[in-house]
């Protein structure tokens, strides 16, 4: 078995995430949702408060594009930016209830797409499946954060390797 064998755990992995986001973007299509902002509100459901800032890490794009994302979504009532206490140049983003009530509807097309993907394992094989990735979740962040330890990356670079799972 090689790099180029299709049962290569890398491409394996990677083509389950793709196919996943694929198989979710085409549903989620149906309720007016772009994977923008559906990964948007993922985020900020996950961590309310954030900054413009934290939330470009989080999404791994610039501050410039998550700045017009939030706009965007400003303007259609989902978003919220909020004064910090204490720092008045930064503004903290809250999800509106438009916005939850999108993202309820969202996570259960997640849950259908999750349930679908994996209809051909049994329970017990669903359950060992979820360990063993957490197990290799978690290796992975370590290795990250050891790797941005030792590299001269930016600060933000760094802040992203510890808050995003």
């Amino acid at each position: 078995m090689g790099p180029e064998d299709d049962t290569y755990i890398g491409y394996v992995l990677s083509d389950v995430a793709r196919l996943m986001r694929t198989v979710f973007d085409r549903r989620v299509r149906d309720i007016g949702l772009t994977r923008a902002q559906w990964l948007v509100l993922t985020r900020l459901y996950r961590r309310p408060g954030s900054s413009q800032t934290e939330l470009a890490d989080m999404l791994e794009v610039d501050r410039a594009s998550a700045g017009r994302m939030i706009d965007r979504m400003e303007k259609g009532g989902w978003v919220e930016r909020r004064a910090d206490a204490g720092d008045r140049r930064v503004k903290r983003l809250y999800l509106m209830p438009e916005a939850r009530r999108i993202h309820a509807r969202m996570w259960a097309i997640a849950e259908t797409t999750v349930d679908d993907a994996l209809a051909p394992l049994s329970l017990l094989e669903r359950t060992r499946f979820a360990g063993l990735a957490s197990r290799v979740k978690e290796q992975l962040q370590s290795l990250a954060g050891a790797d941005l330890a030792l590299a001269p990356a930016a600060p933000a670079l760094r802040a992203r390797a510890g808050g995003t799972s």
